[in-house]
């Protein structure tokens, strides 16, 4: 954690830092402070005593990878094209993915894959992500500034506190530590409801607030969610290939695991079909990442200077203005409002989602096509009596 005190030594207008010789990677992140690194009390003492004036030498600048670097391409996935278009439109505007689709489908394939698609991180934003990393303690010894968006993947069995944050001393939860990045969250269904709906809030501000008697700390957790289920408890409703073997009351209640307003937070949500092996060895190699990555790039460099964020965090005067349609586009979002029978949360999500594809089809005004898309992804909503208060 000396990312953290380094930086409020700078902001206290602090001249020196004294610290253990091992965070000196960290520290040197922060400028305008004579950093001491000591490796014995001893030294300590030689400091206070001006037996040492002269700080210690700033190392070459570090870069750490908070996760393995992967060499996974997007053009490693076969056929797909309606997932791999939805990974594109979801990295693109930060919008929040679910995927379902059977064992072996290709899920966990796809969304590893996202980071790559994005772009890499400003300077403020890799300070911001290795200061909740170091808070966390998660960065690997001699660690310098982080360079790659995170990528967390946590176990379904993890705790909420685990998840969004927590402790009697309140330290980052996976939700934090995927600031800036990615977040992964395989089996939904398997996490607890109470660590899923922990995660409401959190995905609309984009940070999260822990309360103690002593004191209140809020974590950064801007992150895209990607979430990944089975259609039901053995995986294999709708499927051709092999037969399901669950009753229709199981698969309701495995599907009722995660609650209405929590799929809602879902911008996008695709059915991830298995390919089969003679359609697998012909299928045509998709995009690599990089071609993705540069769509990606320029889409969401138009969303920053249009109104300062990306498309998925557009409210008020800005989402009127940034998602306004034409008549052709009002009725065809308006027909497709009754038919999926759509809340006014997803008819918000829908335009947030037209607005990126329009951004990524470099147009600066959203065409009925972008709507229509956009509909595509969007999951028909909970009818009135089962639909759950948001």
């Amino acid at each position: 954690g000396i990312l953290p005190i380094a930086a409020a030594a700078r902001r206290d207008h602090s001249a020196r830092l004294l610290f253990p010789a091992a965070n000196i990677a960290e520290a040197a992140i922060v400028d305008g402070l004579a950093l001491f690194a000591v490796k014995s009390l001893f030294e300590a003492a030689q400091v206070f005593s001006a037996e040492r004036p002269e700080p210690s030498s700033r190392p070459e600048a570090a870069r750490t990878n908070v996760e393995p670097s992967s060499e996974d391409d997007l053009s490693d996935v076969s056929g797909q094209l309606l997932a791999r278009r939805a990974l594109e439109i979801a990295a693109a505007g930060g919008h929040h993915l679910l995927l379902c689709g059977p064992p072996g489908a290709g899920k966990t394939m796809l969304a590893r894959r996202m980071p790559g698609i994005l772009p890499p991180l400003s300077a403020d934003e890799a300070l911001t992500v290795t200061t909740i990393h170091s808070i966390a303690g998660t960065l690997p010894p001699g660690a310098g500034l982080v360079s790659t968006r995170p990528f967390r993947a946590p176990h379904h069995t993890c705790s909420d506190i685990a998840l969004v944050g927590g402790g009697a001393n309140p330290r980052p939860g996976e939700l934090s530590l995927a600031h800036e990045g990615v977040l992964f969250l395989d089996e939904l269904p398997e996490f607890s409801r109470r660590a899923i709906e922990t995660l409401r809030q959190p995905l609309e501000s984009g940070s999260i607030t822990i309360a103690r008697a002593a004191r209140i700390v809020e974590f950064p957790a801007r992150i895209t969610l990607v979430g990944a289920m089975n259609p039901c408890p053995c995986g294999y409703a709708n499927e051709d290939r092999r037969r399901c073997k669950c009753a229709p009351a199981v698969i309701e209640r495995y599907r009722a695991r995660l609650s209405g307003p929590m799929r809602d937070r879902f911008d996008l949500s695709v059915d991830v079909r298995a390919v089969p092996w003679r359609d697998w060895r012909s299928a045509v190699r998709g995009e690599p990442t990089a071609a993705v990555r540069a769509r990606v790039v320029r889409a969401r460099a138009a969303q920053t200077t249009r109104h300062g964020v990306l498309n998925a965090q557009l409210t008020g005067a800005a989402l009127r203005t940034a998602c306004a349609l034409d008549g052709a586009g009002e009725r065809l979002l308006a027909l497709g409002a009754r038919q999926l029978e759509l809340s006014a949360r997803g008819v918000t999500r829908v335009l947030r989602v037209a607005r990126t594809i329009a951004d990524l089809n470099g147009r600066m005004a959203i065409a009925p096509g972008d709507v229509a898309e956009a509909l595509q992804f969007r999951p028909p909503g909970h009818a009135p009596e089962n639909r759950e208060r948001s």
